[in-house]
Parts: C-alpha cells; structure tokens; sequence
C-alpha cells in the first residue's frame, strides 16, 4: 500500500515538475493599452508550442487562446504574445500553455477608458535601477557586487500599477560582452531567476536600458553588437516599441494624464571621455541622444497634453556638478534642448533617472521659467556609489531629505484634481522603510 501511493506521488509530481521547467521565465505583462496587451514569458527549449487562454475575470466559459507564431525549440526562447479586442477598465485572468497543457495562471487590467469621460485616475508605480544578481564563475574575485536580491521580493507586495527599469536592468560580465550568446546569456540567465519571478507577474513592467544591459561598462555607438544588443533588449522586455527604422529603443508610454518619453542614450552617444568643449567652445561632435531621437523627443513634447511629461532615461541629466555620465557633459544637444524648452513654455517636465548608485532629486533653477528636477533611483541590487566621499557630498543643487545610499527602489504616485495633480516620491527599502520623499504639485511647473 504504501509502495502504492508513492508510485501514484511520483507519477503526479513529475509531470507537474517537467511543466514548470518548461516554463523558464515569467509571465509578464507590458504594453497594457484599453483594448490590448503584450504577455511575455521565456519557454524551455523542448517546448514546441506556446500559447496563452484569457477571459474576463470570473468567466472561464468564455476564454479566447491566442497562439504564437512565432520559432520555438532554440537555445533561450523568449515569447511576446499580444492580446487583441479586449475591453477597457476590465479585470482579465490567463494561463500560459505551453504544450497544451497549463503551466502558470496569472492576471492583468486593462486601462481606463476615462478621456472625456472622468477625471483622471489617481495612479502609482516604481522605478529603479541597478539590478545585479552575482554569479560567482563570471564575476570579479573578491567581495561580491551585487547585494541581498530579495528586495524585488518587497517590491511585488508593494501595491503598484506598473513597473518602470531605468537602466543596468542587468550586468552583462567580460565573460557575456564579447559575442551575442554571451548578450543572450546573461538576459536569459539573470530573467530567469525564481526571486524575479513574483515581481514579473505582479505588474507590469517598462524599460529603458544603460551601459551594463547595453554592453561594456560606459558603452556607446562604437559597441560592435549594437543592433544585436538592441535585438535581445526587444525581445526580453514588452515595451510598445523600440525607436524606429530599427534603430534605438526609445518609446513613449501613458498612463492616465501622465506621459512617459523613454529615451536611449546609448545607441546613439558618442564617448564620454570627449571633451565638452573645444577652445571654449561646446564640442560639436559630442552627443548622448543623436538628432533622430532628439527630433523625436521635441515633437512629441510638443503634442503632449499630459500633466506631468517624465523624460526617462538611464544616466542623470541635471546635476550639474556630477563627473559621471550625464546629459550636460553632452553641451551641444543639452543646451539646445533646454533652450527648446524655454522657447516652447512646455509645462510639467520632470527627469527620471538612474545609473549613479545612490537616490536623490536634484533641481536645477532657469532663469525666467520653472524650475527642473531630477529624480534618480539607484541601486536596486548593486553596489552602493560614493556619493558621500566626492564632490557632490554636499550638492547644493540636491533637494533636502532625498539623499539614500544604500539599496532602496522608488515609489511614485500621481492624485488630485484636475490642474492640481500633485506627483509624490518614496524612496524605499527592502523593509519598506522610506528613507527619502519629495513632492511637487502641476502648478510649480508651469512658467
């Protein structure tokens, strides 16, 4: 008898066994829109068929399956399935087949139908950067750089309406950044981790890319896998799109009456180490963003409603003071674009940062017109910087009680009426503990 039932416990196991590692990696949702959504996941390489079951949430009677078409069977097998005619502000629950046979359910929302027909709806999300998971065969010797990962774990039980990746989403090694496989590698490898997994399907998620997911460590437009780079960034995030002519990966998203401009400042930035100016002159070669995005980014400013405008983008941008990796350290396109948003009075223009391995908003005063800020949110799992040793200890351009050196994500709400949205920021730790906050209301960034 007691043979029996272990016969029957194996013969029930493992089935169930091979159907999880069938499944490698998520779900997750992206590019949630009022009437369609994209469904990511990685599939294990045996798996010959992929597909996702979906139906309003509490009527399985009525599920519709939407299969993909795409090529299975390879060494690392991310699938994006897109989800059409759904219905706005609706609840949907799914399962993720794979082989026909169910493996993981999960959930999503789509968003609210409300223009022209309610206020805008009060929203949150989080952001960070700076995710390292340690893998000890490829990483330096001696004491690990990446930390306690268990933070993404806070962050899933943290109720938000999506996720936003600023950059260094992961760490490719020496071992990963001179070939394809290697870019592959690590994306596949660092995605697949169980302690992301929570996190992935809880929300969801959003992303621009920095050096250490783009390539080498400061990378620019002479990282020979540029395109190739780009490619295995498509396919393991579900952005709405990725730049245009198959170049770049910058992308605009919205939310409620807030408009995000996700910027690439890698694809196209030329060396930092140029020097800024030449004969006291800005250098006119030197460019982070190049005249594509640039002129991309200007019109669709130009078109936006929104009462916040969030210019996203992996490296800081206003401190003015920083010797790191910023948007002033490139004069020629900074300047003219701050001199195109004096031109064009554009309210409700705010920075969303990362990179720099400590948290903190910087504000930088214009003469004649609203101030800008900078909102930075770093390391989610990385190596703490050394803010507090350096010349920016004691930035005077940094808003009071934003200062965080240690691991933290941010946390940011959007409420209020209408011409008075107030935009609120909580950086948070592992313990939920909030160590730093900042707000600021719609009418302090109007001319």
């Amino acid at each position: 008898m007691r043979f029996a039932s272990l016969l029957f416990l194996l013969l029930w196991i493992l089935p169930a066994a091979a159907q999880q590692k069938a499944l490698i990696a998520g779900p997750m949702a992206g590019s949630v829109e009022l009437r369609d959504v994209i469904i990511w996941l990685e599939a294990g390489s045996a798996v010959k068929q992929a597909a996702i079951r979906y139906y309003e949430k509490g009527k399985p009677a009525a599920a519709r399956t939407e299969r993909f078409t795409g090529e299975l069977g390879k060494r690392y097998n991310p699938v994006k399935i897109q989800l059409v005619n759904l219905e706005p502000g609706t609840a949907y629950e799914y399962e993720v087949l794979l082989d026909g046979k169910a493996v993981k359910r999960s959930a999503f929302t789509t968003k609210t139908l409300w223009q022209y027909r309610q206020p805008a709806p009060d929203f949150s999300f989080l952001t960070g950067s700076c995710a390292y998971f340690n893998e000890p065969a490829y990483d330096r010797p001696g004491k690990p750089y990446g930390n306690d990962s268990s933070i993404f774990e806070t962050m899933a039980a943290v109720p938000a309406d999506f996720m936003m990746w600023l950059g260094d989403n992961w760490y490719t090694r020496d071992a990963d950044f001179h070939s394809v496989p290697g870019l592959q590698y690590r994306a596949h490898r660092d995605r697949s981790l169980p302690v992301l997994q929570r996190f992935l399907q809880a929300m969801p998620h959003y992303a621009v890319w920095d050096d250490h997911d783009y390539g080498p460590n400061n990378a620019n437009k002479s990282y020979i896998f540029r395109d190739q780079s780009r490619e295995v960034f498509s396919q393991y995030w579900p952005n709405p799109s990725f730049g245009e002519e198959g170049k770049g990966i910058y992308t605009r998203y919205s939310f409620s009456d807030v408009d995000f401009f996700l910027l690439d400042g890698r694809y196209w930035s030329s060396a930092g180490e140029l020097p800024d100016s030449i004969n006291g002159q800005p250098n006119p070669t030197k460019k982070m963003y190049g005249d594509q995005q640039m002129e991309w980014l200007k019109n669709a400013l130009l078109t936006s409603n929104a009462s916040f405008k969030i210019i996203v983008t992996g490296s800081q941008a206003l401190n003015p003071i920083s010797i790191f990796d910023s948007f002033h350290h490139f004069p020629v396109e900074y300047h003219d674009f701050m001199n195109f948003l004096d031109q064009n009075h554009i309210p409700g223009i705010l920075f969303l940062t990362g990179d720099r391995h400590h948290s903190e908003v910087i504000k930088l005063p214009r003469e004649n017109n609203y101030p800008l800020y900078d909102i930075t949110s770093s390391p989610l799992t990385s190596g703490v910087g050394g803010v507090l040793l350096g010349n920016e200890k004691n930035n005077p351009y940094r808003v009071p009680g934003t200062l965080v050196v240690t691991q933290n994500f941010a946390r940011i709400s959007v409420s209020g009426p209408k011409g008075g949205r107030w935009l609120k920021l909580e950086f948070m730790d592992k313990g939920k503990q909030v160590l730093g906050n900042f707000e600021v209301n719609q009418q302090e960034l109007m001319k």
